[in-house]
């Protein structure tokens, strides 16, 4: 059975950091591209970051390019996502996915591409 599970989320300042994590079980981790997602209150899921299943590539939604950070440990099975300059348009939920289904690089900005989701974790920046 696959498991995602994010951790580090919290309360921060406009301005601050957080790091998340996400282990992953149940699966090959290094055959699997990793993605971060979020989704704010009356919004779509949005793209965050992407990384290819040995990390030779990333990708970032437009709204967190250098600011955020993603990178993972195919040793640990675990994906993390550092978030810096943080915004209060950052607060949101924010959920690993995988998936180990042929892609193109277009197709990892889009949900329907990935196979399975952790229950997510909640990020809140204020002002």
């Amino acid at each position: 059975q696959v498991q995602l599970v994010e951790s580090g989320g919290g309360l921060v300042q406009a301005g601050g950091s957080l790091r998340l994590s996400c282990a992953a079980s149940g699966l090959t981790f290094s055959r699997y591209a990793m993605g971060w997602f979020r989704q704010a209150p009356g919004k779509e899921r949005e793209f965050v970051a992407a990384i290819r299943e040995f990390g030779s590539s990333t990708y970032y939604g437009d709204s967190v390019k250098g600011r955020f950070a993603i990178s993972r440990d195919n040793v640990r099975s675990t994906v993390s996502l550092r978030m810096n300059s943080l915004k209060p348009e950052d607060t949101a939920v924010y959920y690993c996915a995988a998936t180990g289904r042929p892609y193109l690089v277009a197709d990892l900005s889009t949900s329907l591409q990935y196979d399975y989701w952790g229950q997510g974790t909640q990020v809140t920046v204020s002002s």
